[in-house]
């Protein structure tokens, strides 16, 4: 049944009683009808067998209050344990992680303070030695190179020494030879 012909009874109820009329006539003797208290059963059986909204509102206020009760109970406890934990964090552990955070810290700048400190004496002293090495390159360069023009000059001086020993032995192997034809002359006129 869809509800259609019980619809007709409710409806009949209405056009008989019309609400608020209703009482007024039922006050004035109309509530005794057969087909009143007919009606007025059929509404009741109805209410009692196919309409189940009642029931089911019953059930489900039954419902979220229990769900609501021990769902309250659960979060509350939940919220209990965290509300401890961070007041056991905000009382005990954050004040000891802080005191450990700013010794560390303070520990830690004087060791870099101190790292920076001997690095910039390293940069220093690197800098005094390559300071003194390029100075040292390039006296030892001008030194070379005055040396080898000194070497130079030395070879030109040499090698005009051995030129002129060459044209001198050049020359008296000349006149030895041209000696040797004279007397190779002599002694082939014979």
């Amino acid at each position: 049944m869809s509800g259609g012909g019980t619809e007709t009874p409710v409806g009949c109820e209405a056009a008989q009683g019309g609400g608020s009329g209703g009482k007024k006539k039922d006050s004035q003797g109309f509530t005794g009808s057969p087909a009143h208290l007919i009606i007025k059963d059929l509404g009741e059986i109805h209410s009692r067998l196919l309409d189940h909204r009642p029931v089911i509102q019953g059930e489900t206020r039954y419902f979220v209050k229990e769900f609501e009760e021990k769902r309250g109970l659960r979060e509350m406890r939940v919220l209990e344990n965290l509300k401890n934990m961070i007041r056991e964090t905000n009382e005990h552990t954050l004040p000891t992680c802080r005191a450990t955070m700013q010794d560390s810290l303070n520990q830690v700048l004087q060791r870099l303070q101190a790292a920076a400190d001997s690095v910039r004496r390293l940069q220093q002293r690197e800098q005094e030695r390559k300071k003194i090495h390029n100075d040292l390159l390039i006296a030892s360069e001008k030194q070379h190179v005055t040396q080898w023009e000194d070497f130079m000059k030395e070879q030109h001086s040499e090698q005009a020494e051995v030129d002129e020993e060459h044209r001198k032995a050049m020359e008296k192997l000349r006149e030895q030879y041209a000696e040797m034809e004279k007397g190779l002359a002599r002694f082939s006129a014979f």
